[in-house]
Formats: C-alpha cells, sequence, structure tokens
C-alpha cells in the first residue's frame, strides 16, 4: 500500500483494538498523495470509518503512526490538524444563519473581519448558494444543508478534508447530483479528499483511487477502473459492481491463463489471477455485461448451455437470470439498444465470453 516518498498522508503499521483482543484495523499501511481524493469502501465494522476518526484525531491508532505532510499526528488534538470534516447529518449549527455557520471555523482562527465576508462569499457561490445566507438551516433542503456542510468545511482551506458518509440520508437522485458536485468542488480546489462510503456505485464516480477494507484489512487499492476490471480476489470481485461466480477446479495452467472444470458443464478458460496450483478450487469471477447471448458457433473460447428463468426490463437494459451450471442466479445484463428482449422463460439458450473477461479467483 505504500510506496510514494512524500506522501501527504500517511498510515504506518496502524493497528486499533478497542477491547484489547479483536482488532477493527489491523497492520494498516496507506499513503495518499495530495490532491488525490481516496475512497475508504467496504461493509459496515471493515476499519474504514474506524480508519477515517483515526485520521481526524477522534481516535487514537493502539499501535502504529500517522503522519501529515512527514510530520506525526498521533498527539496531535482534533482542533490543530487542520482538517475539515463533513459528516452524514451534516453537524450544522440549527441556531446560525448558514454565513454564521460558515463564519464560526474562521471566527476560531481569529480572522478579520473582512476576510472572513470574503471566505464566506466565495464559499458560498462555490455551492451555489449565495442567495441562502441568512437563512438557517431548518429553512433549507437537505441537499442544501449537505452543500453548506461542505463549504464549511472548506470555507478555512484546510490542508485535507474528510467525509464520512456524506449522502447518505439523500435520496438517489438528489445523492446522484452530490456526488458529482463534490466531485466537481474537489478538481477545482485541488484539496486533498479522503471519503468514507458503503455504497460501490458513489465511490466509482468520484474516486481518484479506493481502497477496498474488509475485516480491518486494505483487499485491494486501485482506481475505479483497475478495481472494477481487474479484481484481485474473491471480495472485491463481489463487492465492487454486480459479479457472477462460478465455483471450479483447475486443470491446467498455462502462463497467465488457466483452464478449469465447471461441474457438469466442460472446461472454461480463464485469467489466472489469485489462484494455485492444478487440482486447486476457484471461483470464476464473470461481470454480467461481459457475457454474450447465443453467440455465433467458434466466436468465442467459452460456451455454455443455460435456460432462461426470467427477464427484467430496466429501461436502458435488460437483464436476462439463466439457470447455467446448477447455478439459478447467474444474470446476463444486454444494453436496450434495438428495442425489448423477447425470451420467455424455459428457453434454452447459450452464453459465451471472452477469456480475458473471466478471472480464476480465490475460492471462498
Amino acid at each position: 500500500m505504500s510506496g510514494m516518498n512524500n506522501a501527504f498522508v500517511r498510515f504506518s503499521g496502524v493497528k486499533k483494538t478497542y477491547d484489547g483482543e479483536t482488532l477493527v484495523v489491523k497492520n494498516l499501511n496507506l499513503d495518499i498523495a495530495r490532491g488525490e481524493f481516496l475512497t475508504m469502501l467496504g461493509p459496515s465494522g471493515s476499519g474504514k470509518t474506524t480508519t477515517l476518526m483515526m485520521l481526524a484525531g477522534f481516535e487514537v491508532p493502539t499501535q502504529g503512526s500517522i503522519l501529515l505532510e512527514g510530520r506525526s499526528i498521533d498527539n496531535m488534538p482534533p482542533h490543530k490538524r487542520d482538517i475539515g470534516m463533513v459528516f452524514q447529518n451534516y453537524a450544522l449549527f440549527p441556531h446560525m444563519t448558514v454565513e454564521e455557520n460558515l463564519a464560526f471555523p474562521l471566527k476560531v482562527r481569529r480572522l478579520g473581519k473582512t476576510e472572513i465576508e470574503a471566505r464566506i462569499k466565495r464559499a458560498l457561490d462555490m455551492v451555489r448558494l449565495g442567495a441562502y445566507a441568512k437563512r438557517r438551516p431548518g429553512q433549507l433542503s437537505g441537499g442544501q444543508q449537505q452543500r453548506v456542510a461542505v463549504a464549511r468545511a472548506l470555507v478555512f482551506d484546510p490542508k485535507l478534508v474528510l467525509m464520512d458518509e456524506p449522502l447518505g440520508a439523500l435520496d438517489k437522485q438528489l445523492r446522484e447530483q452530490m456526488q458529482l458536485e463534490i466531485k466537481h468542488i474537489h478538481e477545482d480546489l485541488g484539496v486533498t479528499a479522503v471519503y468514507v462510503t458503503h455504497d460501490q456505485g458513489e465511490a466509482l464516480t468520484m474516486s481518484d483511487r479506493i481502497a477496498v477494507f474488509n475485516d480491518g484489512v486494505i483487499q485491494q487499492i486501485a482506481a475505479p477502473a483497475e478495481l472494477y476490471e481487474r479484481p484481485q480476489n474473491a471480495f472485491v470481485a463481489q463487492f465492487i459492481g454486480e459479479n457472477n461466480r462460478l465455483h471450479g477446479k483447475i486443470v491446467a495452467m498455462n502462463g497467465a491463463t488457466c483452464k478449469v472444470d465447471i461441474s457438469g458443464a466442460g472446461n472454461v478458460q480463464a485469467v489466472a489471477v489469485n489462484v494455485e496450483a492444478v487440482g486447486g478450487q476457484t471461483v470464476l469471477s464473470l461481470r454480467p455485461e461481459r457475457v454474450k447471448l447465443n453467440p455465433t458457433p467458434g466466436s468465442l473460447p467459452n460456451v455454455l448451455s443455460a435456460r432462461v428463468a426470467e427477464v427484467i426490463y430496466l429501461g436502458d437494459h435488460v437483464r436476462i437470470r439463466v439457470s447455467v451450471c446448477g447455478h439459478d442466479d447467474f444474470v446476463v445484463k444486454l444494453p436496450n439498444t434495438e428495442g425489448v428482449v423477447q425470451l420467455e422463460p424455459g428457453t434454452a439458450i447459450t452464453i459465451g465470453w471472452k477469456t480475458e473477461d473471466c478471472r480464476a479467483l480465490d475460492a471462498p
């Protein structure tokens, strides 16, 4: 996880336990570059929020060290770390107006009146709320309150901005809109941002890199496209995006590829990613949109017989759930480019895919 000589933020051998026995974060080594938007993604209890809270100063590492610009911040109180925070519940002062909320962190830092006014105007313009300066939080919508929370976290020009599930309380459409707004603000300002979420779509949309957490350990850290296209283990493949899984046994290895025996269906060619030797068990990972329906004979190296279980129309695409190799939850996703696919449940079909789209990963 490490490697940057001049990392802006560095976690070095960080461990965290609350009860003295169970490690919530296990030997974390992570470098974050200046200006990067890094998302910590994972299920509840995976250690991502604890990691963020240690960086903010609200939790103390049990072991290891956290460096900011090369200096240890382990014993530095939160208010001296020069870090902006955005929480899911906004944490705005309800009795203050929008401009008073933004002025608060500036007054704490003893800035002059003229400078405070200029910074508030700039921050509100940035989130397109210049006309709402005199309103109180209770007079704003959820999306507007979240914009104010973002503006307050940025108004004092912090070194680092931390966001803990900040869009979780918003409806889907507003959440997607705010994802792009935060992404664009980050791009415009160039501030370093660390973002925590359990929503993989959110992480893919906003991030320069994503660190996928599970059981207190980073399973993989990479750019969104790298994570989605080339997951390094079965957990990442399953957690990032939709994923079909087929269990099998390795019967041959040939450099970067392998041949896997799928019980009752014959052999499948796959990219050998995280596998042992011939005879070992593996899980094949395959994205639904990479599966071809009734491919031309001889056009693909992997073709299996299947039977349609269900066709679900979703507007821009169609999901076809098929039964294959004893699995009833295998999904084929087709773009709706030529009208609705007409397939009745029970119809016998074939499905196929390229070798490079199928990854042999660690068995569960």
